[in-house]
């Protein structure tokens, strides 16, 4: 653990509160001090959740530590049952509170409270927000599920979408209705929309169907092994994962219904005429592993993208991801600091990143356009508009998620283009206000441009000065390429002993490199 200006996941006791605040009638009592009860900013304010999330804090002071906390935490358990009256709760503590070693679990389990008590062992300083998310959702699945005949339908569980999640809501959705054409029920949605008592009878379904295994993997295992349950290895982002999807559920549920694929339009306009101007660009993608792998194949064989470089947060991912990169021909970036990567991005300069908030903020900071692909992701990420990133739909989402940033970056190169154009020169002011012209010069001609004066500039050994006439001209170049073509243009230079970029410098390079 360690303390930085952002993060790509928060401490373990962060992901056992996005599973609390998916489900309902679970109540969580965190031992934790003044100071790190913040979850009602995470989900009220990023997620715009409509209610509070069911957390009780025991919120100790400095000047308790002297005193009884363990019993500042059984009361704080007593009064949780007494106010909310769940069906389950979860105890645990968090990063600080794990320092004065109360053991929430212990305290809680001598109080005989009439509901189950579930407690968490999250070492703070060892694990992350994911792990955290994903150890709770298996204490609970382990305290609670028993063994039940199946359905008499063919039924499934999805399991794995949290609060806080990356479109989790939306995906939910379109995998439900996806299965509901094959003919398949969803016997339990969990952990998000789940109750204790929905969590009992998770063992009636035939299989389950995993979508987030950063959140639900261990679960699912557990399921596979206790009540034979098997689970889809197949996360369906993108038109062929998608697809795949369809195939595995198929096989695991023996169905063979008829399904209506024709809202798939994402690969049909991948392939249109205005797209494919856009095969080839160099595309970066970091985030969780689950939508680094995603998005890679659907950059690659679906938009036409070339990976150029591929990473990931979070290190139980390291091996997937890595086996990945070595598939695409690149080396994987697995880390956790966003220095690291902003550095990564900055020496491949690709034409567009595929990240997380983090990348959407140096992306800003470089230039780069960026989509947002996974979490952690800001308000922004959170639409009211129905917005899936898995299915046929969610392939739909993509391309324009994807494209758009792209296509908006040429209408910004021809407005560079025309910027020397009466309208459009920085000189003259919105083109909606009507019409208007540069701003004249005493004797009624055009403004004067003052060319630089490059003659008192000191020159470092082996430092380039672009001339105003280059440099104009480089501005008129794309921007997703323009520093590909200055750092080309510059390599030209300095292999010819040239001190000055001219306007013929400029176009001798493109010459070159265009042999």
């Amino acid at each position: 653990m360690k303390l930085t200006v952002w993060t790509y996941e928060g401490p373990p006791h962060v992901g056992a509160m996005r599973v609390a605040t998916g489900m309902k009638g679970l109540h969580y009592v965190l031992h934790a001090p003044q100071g790190d009860t913040y979850a009602d900013l995470l989900f009220t304010m990023i997620e715009r959740r409509d209610h509070r999330p069911p957390v009780t804090y025991t919120t100790f002071q400095a000047r308790d530590l002297g005193s009884d906390t363990a019993g500042l935490f059984k009361q704080a358990c007593q009064d949780a049952y007494d106010r909310f009256k769940p069906e389950a709760i979860i105890v645990g503590a968090s990063c600080t509170a794990e320092l004065i070693q109360d053991d929430p679990g212990g305290l809680a389990e001598t109080m005989g409270l009439p509901v189950p008590v579930i407690p968490l062992e999250l070492p703070s300083y060892q694990r992350k927000e994911n792990f955290g998310a994903d150890e709770t959702f298996f204490q609970i699945v382990r305290h609670l599920a028993a063994p039940m005949a199946k359905t008499a339908r063919v039924s499934c569980n999805i399991i794995g979408p949290t609060a806080l999640g990356f479109r989790h809501r939306d995906d939910v959705a379109e995998i439900t209705n996806l299965l509901f054409e094959l003919g398949i029920e969803v016997n339990v949605v969990a952990p998000m929309g789940a109750t204790p008592s929905d969590i009992g009878r998770m063992a009636q379904a035939h299989f389950n169907v995993l979508l987030y295994p950063e959140t639900g993997e261990q679960a699912a295992r557990y399921c596979e092994r206790t009540f034979d349950q098997p689970y889809t290895k197949t996360i369906p982002i993108g038109s062929g994962a998608t697809k795949d999807f369809i195939a595995e559920v198929r096989a695991l549920s023996g169905s063979d219904a008829p399904l209506d694929d024709t809202r798939a339009r994402q690969r049909w306009w991948a392939a249109s005429v205005d797209s494919t101007y856009l095969t080839g660009k160099r595309v970066f993608i970091f985030g969780d592993g689950t939508h680094v792998q995603a998005a890679a194949r659907v950059a690659r064989d679906e938009m036409g993208f070339e990976v150029a470089g591929i990473g990931c947060y979070n290190r139980e991912f390291a091996r997937p991801v890595r086996a990945l990169a070595k598939e695409f021909g690149v080396e994987a970036l697995i880390t956790d600091d966003y220095l690291e990567v902003e550095k990564v991005i900055e020496a491949l300069q690709p034409e567009m990143i595929l990240g997380t908030q983090m990348e959407r903020h140096i992306g800003k900071r470089l230039g780069i356009p960026c989509a947002v692909i996974s979490a952690p992701v800001h308000v922004q990420d959170f639409p009211a508009r129905y917005s899936p990133q898995m299915g046929f739909e969610g392939a739909n989402v993509l391309f324009d998620t994807w494209v758009h940033p792209l296509v908006m970056g040429l209408e910004e190169h021809l407005l560079h283009m025309f910027r020397e154009d009466f309208e459009f020169n920085d000189a003259a002011g919105p083109s909606h206000h009507g019409g208007h012209a540069p701003a004249a010069s005493v004797d009624g001609g055009p403004a004067p441009q003052t060319p630089r004066d490059i003659s008192g500039l000191q020159k470092n050994p082996g430092e380039v000065i672009w001339l105003d006439t280059a440099e104009r001209e480089l501005k008129k170049i794309p921007f997703f390429v323009r520093g590909k073509a200055r750092r080309n243009t510059e390599s030209f230079a300095a292999e010819r002993g040239l001190n000055e970029i001219s306007l013929d410098t400029l176009y001798e390079a493109k010459a070159h490199f265009a042999r």
